[in-house]
């Protein structure tokens, strides 16, 4: 008896010392930066990292939920800097890691509309400083993937010289860091900066474009405009608030999270899909919430944390199979008998009636809550930030499911917003702008 026990301690020592050591040897595999590389097989870019595959399935956050990244199948994010005021870079690299992550990471490059001079060789030369100290710090962490120099540096400029100072910065960045490979994103694509990208820029790896509803416009202009390396599409979701109709006193009309969920999925298709030669993968724009025009427009989360149905179209695209539970979806949603494109003007004091209709597929019990927010006119360009509304407080007259009878407040432009939530984490959004006399 006592040789068996002695025998049972032998294989139980023998194997816990087998699982010390490979955790040992994956520990140490975990601490060492990722080698990214990119081949051109016939004409067909593919990014490797550690010698495998990896196609961007990713999403761009900044202080969105990373591990629902992972739980929905992705498996990288970008980021427009590299310390965005709430986590350091190391942590969100760190957090990444933890979910099995890889990250391409941003660099704050300063832009001309903000007034940077590129014609300032002093400000430039301390520009490139900081950031070559950025680079140094967070180089050998493992879930790195890519430098990203600069967000839409061609957003309302004049000056090519920005292009050169990017070059510089990649020259650094592979001195470095001979690991990872660089890029910079353009807002839009055009044939004048390709051909600059081209003879300013020719440092970077990779070319990102980012583009909204012309997104399935893009493997054909790439063509068109000469850029024959590799490219990701580092921005691209719901359709642009200065691409959409307006109301008559000018307020741009925002699509319900349904409409949006159809437009992400054919815009994917047509626009990042369709090139599997060149096209390495892609960032969904935004994996979070943010305020730009609306608090709903441009997140695929809700501020709570909920899940719209642009996550389902996501989960789809990096699954080939939709999520078990689906967000609601919206089949009509109308104000006076009108929809957001009819003009809905409002008499104040008197009563009317806001009507939403959406189904579930799992046929989950549905709660319905209202808000109206004054009409934002803290604008800003190119994602820079903007200040939230604050809600305005109404007279409910009825509320029954979808349908909500109130009184319209005093003279301004407003948005009536509309939310179907499912009890399981997700829900539908709408809003229609009108006006009161």
């Amino acid at each position: 008896m006592r040789n068996i026990f002695a025998i049972i301690l032998i294989i139980l020592l023998t194997f816990g010392c087998k699982n010390d050591a490979k955790t040992e040897e994956v520990n140490a595999t975990n601490s060492t930066p990722a080698k990214v590389e990119l081949k051109n097989t016939l004409g067909k870019f593919e990014l490797y990292v550690n010698n495998k595959p990896l196609y961007i399935k990713g999403a761009g956050l900044e202080f969105g939920n990373i591990a629902a990244v992972a739980k929905h199948n992705g498996n990288s994010i970008r980021t427009w800097r590299t310390e965005n005021g709430q986590q350091s870079g190391k942590e969100v690299l760190d957090e990444a890691q933890k979910n099995g992550l890889m990250v391409t990471m941003g660099i704050e490059v300063a832009r001309e509309r903000h007034g940077f001079d590129y014609n300032d060789t002093i400000a430039v030369k301390e520009q490139f400083e900081r950031i070559k100290k950025e680079v140094i710090t967070l180089k050998d962490h493992p879930a790195l993937l890519i430098w990203a120099i600069g967000n839409e540096l061609n957003l309302r400029y004049t000056n090519p010289k920005v292009w050169d100072a990017v070059n510089d910065i990649s020259k650094m960045i592979h001195e470095v860091d001979p690991n990872h490979l660089t890029t910079t994103m353009l807002a839009g694509i055009s044939q004048n900066e390709i051909a600059l990208i081209k003879e300013r820029c020719s440092d970077i790896d990779i070319l990102s474009v980012q583009m909204y509803g012309d997104l399935p416009n893009l493997p054909k202009l790439i063509r068109e405009f000469g850029w024959e390396g590799p490219y990701m599409v580092t921005e691209w979701g719901a359709t642009g608030h200065w691409e959409v109709p307006k109301t008559e006193w000018g307020a741009p009309i925002e699509e319900n999270s349904t409409l949006k969920a159809a437009n992400y999925l054919k815009r994917y298709r047509g626009g990042i899909e369709a090139d599997s030669l060149q096209c390495i993968g892609s960032y969904v724009f935004l994996w979070g919430n943010k305020q730009e025009r609306t608090p709903t427009w441009y997140g695929i989360f809700l501020e709570d944390g909920k899940e719209t149905e642009s996550v389902d179209v996501m989960h789809y695209i990096w699954n080939n199979t939709w999520p078990e539970n689906r967000t609601p979806q919206i089949k009509a949603y109308t104000l006076n008998g009108k929809t957001g494109y009819e003009n809905v003007i409002l008499e104040a004091g008197k009563s009317y009636l806001a009507s939403l209709i959406v189904t579930d597929a799992e046929n989950d019990s549905i709660n319905y809550s209202w808000e109206i927010l004054p009409e934002s006119t803290a604008l800003q360009d190119g994602g820079d930030i903007e200040k939230r509304p604050e809600s305005l407080a109404f007279k409910t007259v009825s509320q029954n499911n979808g349908n909500l009878t109130f009184v319209a407040p005093k003279s301004g432009i407003f948005r009536l917003f509309v939310y179907a939530d499912d009890g399981h984490g997700h829900a539908a959004t709408a809003n229609i702008p009108f006006k009161v006399n």
